[in-house]
C-alpha cells in the first residue's frame, strides 16, 4: 500500500495519543493469563503460564511501583507522555492488578486444580486429608519442617521482626489460656523447603506405574497452619492467616561516587532485601486488629494491600509445572544445526564462506558454544573478546573463557554488574575471571553494556582475521532453549574492526561515531534509526512504496513514536510486533491508520529484536540488542548491525515475518484504544501457531534424515489439533523460574 502524505495537523504532543507504560505492562501480563486459562495448551503448561503471570506480576512491584512510590514521595511531579501523574498511575494500576488477581484467583480454583485432580495430582487441604494421610504429614512435619520453623512473637520484649521480600508468612494470634491474653505471632514459611508436600497414606508404597503417575500435594503453609500447636505449647491457637510482603527492589547507583563498582554493587545487593514495602497480599478473614498492626508496622497504606482468597505466591506453582508428568507438558522439541556447520565441521571455514544466521531455539546453541570452545584451543586464535550481560548460574561460556586464558589467549570480557537481579551472579564470574588472568572491565560509566558481542582474532598465515558473532539475546545457554534470540557469524572485515573499536571503547577511552556497519547506542543509534524512518517517509511522499517492520519487545520512546506517526501520516506502512509493552497506539484516524501492531505469546519468549526498512525486495534487515525505549537509546551500550547475507535475509522474511502472518492461535492485535484481541482460526481455516511454524521452517537445515523425522514427529503432536501447544512466558519468562530479558 502506497500514499502521499496526508497532515492533519494533529498536535503530536497530545497526551490522548500515547498509552501508559505501567498499563501497557499490565495488558502485556494479562495475555499471560490469558494463555493460562487457554485450553489448548497442555495442562501443565497452563500451570507453568499461572506461575509465570505471578511471577511477572511481583517483579513489576519490586521495580515499577517501587519506582511510582519514590515519585510520589519527592516534591517533583512528573507527568507521563500520556498525563498520569505518579499517583493517578497507582490508582489505575490499582484496580487492575485486584481484578487480574480475581481471575488468576477464580482461574487457580475453579479450573485448573479440578483439572489436575482430574489428571491425578490433587492439590489439597488439611480437612480433605484422609486420618492415614493426616499422621503421614505429621510425621514429615515433625521430622522435615518443625526443626526449621522459628516462632516470632510480638510484644513490649519482642519487637515486630523484619519480613523480607515475597516472604510468604503465617499471622498467627494465640490466647494464653492463664491470662487469656491475646498474642500475635509471625511464622515465615521456610523458602528451603517444597512449597507443595507429597502426602500419601503409606509413603514409599506405590508399586505400580498407574500410582507412581498419581501426586496428593499439600501446601506447605496448611501443613504448618494444622500443626501450630507444636510452636506454641498450651496455648490456643485463634488463628492463622497467610500473608506477603512485596519490596523495593531496584538498585540505584550513582557511579560516579562510586570508586570500586564491583564493591559498590556487592554491598548494595546485600542490604536490597531491606526495600522498602510496597505490596502487602493478605488472604481473607484477618482480623482488623491484625491488619492494622501489619500496616502499622510495614508503614504501609491501605491502597497497598491485596486481598484475595486462595494461594498466595502463585509463583509457587512452578513446582508443580515440573512434575514428573511429560504427557502434560509440551512436546519435546530438538533444535538442530544449521547445514552450513553440517556441511563444513569446520566453524571457521564455514562463517568464512558465508555468514550464517541461528535463530534460537529452533537453531541450536552449541555452535556458538562450540565456536568459543574451538576459539579458546585453536594455536592460532591470539584474542578473545566478548561482552557478557547474564551468563546464568552455569556458565559454560565462562568456563571456556577461563580455559581460553590458561591457553595463553589474550581474553577481555566486559560484563555488566548491573544486570537487575544477576549483580551477584555476574560479581561471582568477574572475579573468577579476574583470578584466571582475564582482563575484566564494567563498560562505560553511568550506562549499562546491553551489547551481545562475541570477537575472535586468528591469525590466517600472514594475516590476522576478524570473527564476530552478534546476538540479540544473552551468552546463555539455558535461556537459548526458551527465548527466540538472532545470532549472526560473520567474518566482514567492516563488522570486524567496528567490533574491535567497539571493545577498545568500552576498556579504554573513546568518543568514535565512526563506525563503518554499527549504529552504537547511546551514540548513533537512535540518529540512524530517525534517519531510516525518515528515509522511508520521503519514499511515501515520492509516490514510492514504504515499509517499516520492527520486532521488538518494548516501544516504549516518545521520539521513534512520533517519527512513526509521521511515517504513517506520510503514508508508509508500519508493522509491529511488540511482545510486551507498547505506548503507541494504532488505527487512530489521521494519525496511526497505517500502523499495526501485534503480540505473539507462545511457548518461547519472544525476544529476538529486528528492524526491516523497505518495502519487499528493497529491503534492509538489521538485528540489534536494542529495544525502542529511552533507557536502550540514551543509557546503554547497544548495537545496531546489518544483514546482507541473502540466505539470513530470507530465513528472517520467513520465520520472523511470514509466520507471525499466518498465525491465528498464539498472536493478539491491539486496537486505537489500546485493547489486544486474539486472532483465531476463522470458519474452515487450520490453526497456525507461528513458533510452530518456525520449529518446521524449511529455512532450518536438518542433521540427519532420522533426527528430521523425530522433531517433526514432535511437532506434528504439539499441533493445536491435538491440544498440546506451547506456552507463553512473561518478561522473566523462563521457566522454572522466571528469566529476564
Amino acid at each position: 500500500m502506497t500514499g502521499e502524505a496526508k497532515p492533519t495537523g494533529r498536535d503530536l504532543d497530545d497526551a490522548s495519543l500515547y498509552i501508559n507504560r505501567e498499563l501497557s505492562w499490565l495488558a502485556f501480563n494479562a495475555r499471560v493469563l490469558d494463555q493460562a486459562a487457554s485450553g489448548d495448551w497442555p495442562l501443565l503448561e497452563r500451570v507453568k503460564s499461572l506461575a509465570i503471570f505471578a511471577a511477572n506480576l511481583d517483579e513489576f512491584f519490586m521495580i515499577r511501583v517501587s519506582g511510582l512510590h519514590e515519585q510520589l514521595e519527592s516534591d517533583v511531579i512528573e507527568r507521563t507522555p500520556d498525563g498520569l501523574s505518579a499517583a493517578e498511575q497507582l490508582e489505575r494500576i490499582g484496580v487492575i492488578v485486584r481484578q487480574h488477581l480475581e481471575s488468576a484467583s477464580t482461574l487457580y480454583a475453579r479450573v485448573l486444580v479440578p483439572a489436575l485432580a482430574g489428571q491425578g495430582v490433587r492439590l489439597r487441604t488439611w480437612k480433605s486429608l484422609s486420618e492415614g494421610m493426616r499422621t503421614a504429614a505429621r510425621l514429615y512435619y515433625r521430622e522435615s519442617v518443625f526443626p526449621v520453623l522459628t516462632p516470632l512473637g510480638v510484644d513490649p520484649v519482642h519487637p515486630f521482626p523484619f519480613l523480607s521480600n515475597l516472604s510468604l508468612s503465617l499471622a498467627v494470634e494465640v490466647v494464653d489460656p492463664v491470662t487469656e491474653e491475646r498474642r500475635f505471632a509471625r511464622v515465615k514459611v521456610p523458602e528451603s523447603l517444597p512449597r507443595f508436600i507429597p502426602v500419601e497414606a503409606a509413603p514409599g508404597n506405590a508399586s505400580s506405574a498407574d500410582e507412581q503417575r498419581n501426586f496428593d500435594l499439600l501446601p506447605l503453609e496448611e501443613l504448618i497452619a494444622n500443626n501450630l500447636g507444636d510452636l506454641f505449647p498450651g496455648m490456643k491457637i485463634e488463628g492463622c492467616f497467610p500473608f506477603r510482603v512485596t519490596r523495593d527492589m531496584d538498585l540505584d547507583i550513582l557511579e560516579q561516587e562510586a570508586d570500586d563498582l564491583l564493591s559498590v554493587i556487592d554491598r548494595h545487593i546485600r542490604h536490597r532485601r531491606f526495600g522498602a514495602p510496597v505490596r502487602l497480599e493478605l488472604s481473607p478473614g484477618l482480623p482488623e486488629h491484625i491488619r492494622d498492626l501489619l500496616l502499622d508496622k510495614l508503614e504501609i497504606e491501605d491502597e497497598d494491600v491485596y486481598e484475595y482468597p486462595g494461594l498466595l505466591g502463585l509463583s509457587g506453582l512452578l513446582d508443580i509445572a515440573q512434575l514428573a508428568r511429560p504427557e502434560l507438558r509440551d512436546a519435546p522439541f530438538v533444535a538442530r544445526t544449521p547445514v552450513q556447520f553440517v556441511e563444513q565441521p569446520d566453524l571457521f571455514a564455514a562463517i568464512r564462506g558465508a555468514d550464517v544466521l541461528l535463530h534460537h531455539p529452533y537453531d541450536s546453541f552449541g555452535p556458538v558454544l562450540d565456536f568459543l570452545r574451538r576459539a579458546a584451543d585453536d594455536p592460532n586464535v591470539l584474542a578473545i573478546k566478548m561482552t557478557l550481560y547474564r551468563a546464568g548460574s552455569n556458565a559454560e561460556v565462562v568456563r571456556t573463557l577461563v580455559h581460553a586464558a590458561e591457553n595463553g589467549k589474550q581474553v577481555a570480557v566486559s560484563i555488566e554488574l548491573k544486570a537487575r537481579f544477576d549483580e551477584e551472579r555476574n560479581i561471582a564470574w568477574a572475579r573468577s575471571l579476574e583470578r584466571a588472568g582475564v582482563h575484566v572491565f564494567y563498560g562505560v560509566a553511568g550506562i549499562k553494556t546491553h551489547a551481545k558481542v562475541l570477537l575472535v582474532v586468528r591469525r590466517e598465515g600472514a594475516e590476522l582475521r576478524r570473527y564476530v558473532h552478534l546476538s540479540t539475546g544473552n551468552y546463555n545457554a539455558s535461556t537459548a532453549k526458551l527465548y527466540t534470540d538472532l545470532g549472526l557469524f560473520t567474518a566482514d572485515s567492516a563488522i570486524g574492526e567496528d567490533a574491535t573499536e567497539l571493545f577498545n571503547a568500552l576498556s579504554g577511552f573513546s568518543r568514535n561515531r565512526n563506525y563503518r556497519k554499527f549504529a552504537v547506542a547511546p551514540i548513533t543509534l537512535r540518529a540512524t534509526l530517525a534517519a531510516k524512518i525518515e528515509e522511508q517517509c520521503e519514499r511515501a511522499r515520492s509516490g514510492k512504496p514504504a515499509r517499516i517492520f520492527a520486532k521488538l519487545n518494548s516501544l516504549v520512546d516518545i521520539e521513534i513514536i512520533r517519527a512513526l506517526y509521521v511515517a504513517s501520516q506520510s503514508g508508509v506502512d508500519v508493522d509491529l510486533v511488540v511482545r510486551g509493552i507498547c505506548c503507541l497506539r494504532p488505527g487512530v484516524a489521521g494519525v496511526s491508520e497505517r500502523i499495526h501492531v501485534r503480540s505473539l505469546i507462545g511457548r518461547f519468549l519472544e525476544h529476538a529484536r529486528v528492524y526491516v526498512f523497505g518495502p519487499d525486495g528493497e529491503e534492509e534487515f538489521h538485528i540489534s540488542s536494542a529495544d525502542w525505549m529511552p533507557r536502550n537509546l540514551d543509557r546503554r551500550v547497544e548495537v545496531l548491525a546489518p544483514i546482507t547475507c541473502e540466505r539470513a535475509r530470507a530465513k528472517i522474511r520467513h520465520e520472523c515475518m511470514a509466520t507471525l502472518e499466518r498465525d491465528n492461535c498464539r498472536v493478539y492485535e491491539m486496537d486505537a484504544d489500546g485493547v489486544y484481541a486474539r486472532r483465531r482460526p476463522g470458519e474452515g481455516q487450520s490453526p497456525n501457531d507461528a513458533q510452530l511454524l518456525a520449529m518446521s521452517s524449511p529455512q532450518r537445515a536438518a542433521a540427519s534424515p532420522k533426527r528430521r523425522a523425530m522433531t517433526m514427529s514432535a511437532s506434528r503432536r504439539a499441533s493445536p489439533r491435538a491440544s498440546s501447544d506451547e506456552a507463553k512466558s512473561g518478561e522473566n519468562g523462563a521457566q522454572g523460574k522466571p528469566v529476564r530479558a
